[in-house]
């Protein structure tokens, strides 16, 4: 654990990130943005009431809007920063520099992670000031404001995994960013539009069956639990959960079989990053 904590690895990467103007002109627009998202969309509402005032369910629906979008934004940037982590040294040819170093294959791996998503979960840090408007107005918890955060925390950790393992695998930092964006993608997008399909086919299919007990198509239950803006919609919206469980049968809440998939596939990326970075080097060596 001490060797863990002092790593030069870890240490080099956090310096090069946040010793960047880059990085903190890039905060300062993604905060500006936010609160120009927030303050217009109470002028707009205000404006348009029929009270002339901002109304607790609005407020709510801003921050059921702002927490999607600010997810979109994570899933948008997590493949960018975590896809060239280990093929760009190896690109600059200093990755045989670090792999012959004291530093363990697990040390190396698990600090290129911690890195690359340090300057993601800055991003949701310096945000959540913003989320004072919500309080204003009221409609909203601090535990949910507090299990969104965990939610981000946790989604950042799996597709970063990902980025990690497609860098160790590729050589090219460039395929192995396009290869990270499209997975990113289909488990988006494409299980998005997967589950509206199999979800209208089961509710044709429902709507139709004359026997007592409609059957069911559990199908769309295993395309959503893996799309994390469905599974955040399903916890502001109960009623997401109630009919896709209508249709499936499945009883299991979304949020419990997405936290179980991106758990196997967090740990499977970061144990087979781990294996294949000195893959033609023996055991012990």
């Amino acid at each position: 654990m001490k060797n863990f904590v002092i790593n030069p690895v870890l240490n080099k990467e956090f310096k090069l990130r946040f010793r960047s103007y880059k990085s903190f002109l890039g905060l300062l627009f993604y905060l500006l943005a936010l609160a120009i998202l927030i303050v217009g969309f109470v002028f707009i509402e205000s404006l348009t009431s029929s009270q002339g005032f901002f109304k607790p369910e609005q407020s709510r629906m801003m921050f059921m809007m702002l927490s999607v979008l600010q997810l979109i934004l994570i899933l948008f940037i997590t493949p960018g920063l975590t896809a060239g982590v280990i093929s760009s040294e190896r690109e600059r040819q200093t990755l045989n520099i670090m792999l012959t170093t004291a530093q363990s294959s697990a040390s190396i791996i698990l600090s290129k992670l911690i890195s690359s998503i340090s300057f993601l979960m800055l991003l949701i840090i310096a945000s959540l000031p913003l989320y004072s408007f919500v309080f204003l107005y009221g409609g909203i918890s601090p535990q949910q404001v507090l299990t969104t955060v965990v939610y981000y925390s946790f989604t950042i950790l799996g597709f970063g995994s990902l980025g990690v393992l497609f860098s160790t695998l590729i050589r090219k930092t460039i395929v192995s960013m396009v290869t990270t964006y499209a997975v990113t993608l289909f488990l988006v997008g494409g299980t998005a539009f997967l589950t509206l399909i199999l979800l209208q086919f089961g509710q044709g299919y429902y709507n139709t069956s004359t026997a007592s007990t409609p059957p069911t198509v559990p199908y769309a239950y295993f395309t959503a639990m893996l799309n994390p803006v469905i599974v955040l919609a399903g916890s502001f919206e109960p009623g997401i959960h109630d009919e896709i469980y209508r249709i499936t049968g499945i009883k299991t809440p979304l949020w419990v079989s997405y936290t179980l998939s991106y758990t196997v596939i967090f740990i499977g990326a970061i144990l087979f990053s781990i294996k294949k970075l000195r893959p033609n080097m023996k055991k012990g060596k």
